[in-house]
């Protein structure tokens, strides 16, 4: 009998030790920014894209940072899928905006290869050139 409450005692406190330890770890690796500038020029009714690669899901963010001229031209910026030498828009990922500092375009976005495309809306009379910045995981 008192072997087997010493056995007990020990079998009590494995099962005490075993529900202390852990090893449910979850960590998460930090995401690290990264900031691409891209240059080009738009011709008249026609654009211009670049391809950057995501390494892991999460935020991007396009700024058209410089376009002219004129300086306040409004130009179109938009995100999407590289293909047949053309940018893909993904639906709702474009919008209309004038140079400026901060961004005009932001969404999550999965890992990937992706494309950034600046675009004439229709207002311009001549050659645009223009730099964006396009920050991703």
């Amino acid at each position: 009998m008192k072997n087997l409450i010493a056995a007990a005692a020990s079998l009590g406190l494995l099962v005490a030790s075993a529900a202390c330890s852990s090893n449910d770890t979850t960590t998460t690796a930090p995401t690290t920014t990264k900031t691409e500038s891209f240059n080009g020029t738009v011709q008249v009714r026609s654009s211009d894209m670049h391809t950057f690669t995501v390494a892991a899901s999460g935020q991007v963010s396009v700024t058209l940072t410089a376009a002219g001229p004129p300086a306040t031209i409004p130009m179109g910026i938009g995100i999407g899928t590289p293909g047949d030498s053309a940018c893909g828009i993904i639906t709702g990922a474009s919008v209309t905006a004038a140079a400026g500092t901060n961004a005009q375009l932001t969404g999550v976005v999965s890992p990937g290869t992706l494309c950034v495309s600046v675009f004439d809306v229709g207002n311009q009379t001549a050659a645009v050139t223009y730099t964006v910045n396009v920050a991703h995981p």
